[in-house]
């Protein structure tokens, strides 16, 4: 989870929490878009009887802006609603779930999705199904059928899923929040100890996923479809946002809490570890309020990252470069901020302007690539990060290896950057079960059963 947890307040709230964001050239349905919001982080399979789910009073939403719109120009929302099937039983199901009406199901959700574009608001689809969690070989026998019958297409081109998936991000937390003691290179570390293998530290929990598949011409600006790399309009700006109502009112006797007046927004996400990497922990709650397009006022974390302070510290005489270079790191501005303007990679730019803002820019003219590689424009691949995010991207050795001054020098060919910057990395590998070649591209959810406390 890229934004698990990553301020004080959305920490407490996690059905709220926007814990990663996926953009790409859908690889087995040319001509779309697949967006990915995951919500809900670090579910433990085994979390019954209440089972986790997404919030019926929390407004979810995928923005999509296009050239040097730093906010929505498109919006996609969506809102759950849960049943309650047998209001006589504790139990999440009294039966096998084989169905997605199946009577043994005993607490359903269920969602709209709403397209809005400038003041139109149009209504794509109400009453689709989410699959249940998935429980156990009793319980969900066959949980795969579940989740493919939850797959909707809708009547205006687009396909929607909302439902339990396995974590496909994967890090060792317990290495980077331990003084970032990355076990790879620990033996370098300021207190060093021999080099180890990384551990994925989320490689047995679930979220919840909402996914959409776009045709492209309903996302870029001109609704064009765009061949050409170059094309401005081949490149989208995308984030993701949960908001709730400024007013709850608690219900007495046992009754439920009422909320009204306008949304407010408690939090979003564009670029993998921006609030949690990049911004300080007294503005973090702060930058979750906000709209991208009000991001220069978090920029100096981006131009002279904490981190790239903290790792000549940590790992002494092995980053002597970076802690030499004094000036703003152009180079993270343009991952995180504007987008890479042509010219710096070569063939290669998702630009949409000067303006600063943190979304996860895609240029929709690359097209997916039959051999993805996990570091994606670092190891030559223009369809990987930071070109979108696909959910085999390796971010986070990716922008390890940026704030250590590996892209540096795509903006400022004076620097060389130590031999460290392109070995750092956090070694947690991807389980291959946490992904799969189709739509929604995340994997099934490790079941409660099977599946050992994390």
């Amino acid at each position: 989870m890229s934004s698990h947890r990553e301020a004080p307040g959305i920490s407490k709230d996690p059905v709220a929490d926007s814990t990663d964001l996926y953009a790409f050239v859908s690889p087995d349905k040319p001509g779309t878009v697949t967006l990915i919001a995951n919500y809900v982080p670090a579910e433990e399979p085994a979390g019954g009887p209440n089972f986790f789910e997404f919030g019926d009073d929390v407004l979810y939403e995928i923005h999509i802006a296009g050239n040097e719109r730093r906010d929505s120009g498109t919006v996609y929302q969506f809102r759950f609603t849960t049943t309650i099937t047998n209001p006589d039983t504790f139990l999440y199901n009294t039966g096998p779930i084989r169905t997605l009406t199946d009577p043994h199901w005993n607490r359903r959700q269920t969602y709209s999705v709403t397209k809005v574009a400038g003041n139109r608001r149009t209504v794509l689809g109400s009453g689709i199904p989410c699959p249940p969690c998935n429980i156990g070989p009793r319980s969900t026998p066959d949980y795969a059928s579940l989740a493919a019958a939850a797959i909707t297409p809708l009547r205006t081109g687009e396909t929607v899923f909302a439902g339990q998936r396995a974590e496909a991000f994967f890090v060792d937390l317990g290495s980077i929040f331990d003084l970032v003691d990355l076990r790879p290179i620990q033996n370098l570390h300021l207190i060093p100890t021999p080099a180890a293998a990384g551990i994925d530290t989320l490689k047995s929990v679930n979220v919840h996923s909402i996914a959409i598949q776009v045709p492209i011409g309903d996302l870029t600006h001109n609704g064009s479809v765009p061949t050409g790399q170059a094309d401005p309009n081949a490149v989208i700006g995308v984030y993701t946002s949960a908001s709730r109502q400024r007013v709850r009112i608690e219900g007495g006797f046992g009754q439920p809490a009422h909320t009204v007046g306008p949304f407010t927004q408690v939090s979003r996400l564009g670029n993998p570890l921006v609030n949690e990497v990049l911004v300080p922990m007294s503005r973090k709650d702060l930058f979750n309020s906000r709209p991208p397009s009000g991001d220069s006022e978090f920029a100096a974390g981006v131009d002279h990252p904490e981190l790239a302070r903290l790792l000549p510290v940590l790992y002494p005489n092995v980053f002597p470069n970076l802690q030499a270079y004094t000036k703003p790191r152009a180079d993270l501005d343009a991952i995180f901020l504007t987008g890479i303007p042509a010219g710096v990679v070569n063939g290669f730019q998702n630009y949409t302007g000067p303006n600063k803002a943190d979304l996860l820019r895609l240029n929709v003219a690359i097209p997916p690539t039959n051999s993805p590689k996990p570091l994606g424009i670092l190891g030559g691949d223009l369809a990987g990060y930071p070109n979108g995010r696909r959910v085999t991207d390796d971010v986070v050795t990716i922008e390890l290896r940026a704030i250590a001054g590996a892209t540096i020098p795509l903006v400022d060919p004076s620097f060389t950057p130590d031999g460290a910057a392109s070995r750092i990395t956090d070694g947690s590998p991807q389980p291959a079960d946490t992904v799969q070649a189709h739509f929604p591209y995340i994997g099934n959810p490790h079941d409660g059963y099977h599946t050992p406390p994390s």
